[in-house]
């Protein structure tokens, strides 16, 4: 698929719980928070050592916006049923 078909898809499911899965074989699991030419930023899921909920804190670095994640190294996404906010 083409980094503009994933820009897409983001912009869509931005505030959306998604698994996306990198070309690397890493697969990340967050909220969409903010979406540019060139990557995706995730809110992730979880806390370290799977206490589960919302770990705050996480990936909240200069950006403000999460982990970013490059649109062109991305090899699936797809929304997580039963997630709301």
């Amino acid at each position: 698929m083409s980094v503009a078909h994933f820009h897409g898809l983001c912009q869509r499911y931005k505030g959306r719980a998604v698994e996306i899965r990198m070309k690397d074989g890493k697969v990340h699991r967050g909220i969409i928070r903010h979406v540019d030419n060139s990557r995706v930023y995730l809110q992730p899921l979880g806390r370290p050592g799977g206490l589960g909920g919302f770990g705050w804190g996480w990936g909240w670095g200069v950006t403000g916006f999460g982990i970013g994640l490059a649109l062109g190294g991305i090899l699936g996404l797809a929304l997580i049923p039963g997630f709301w906010i």
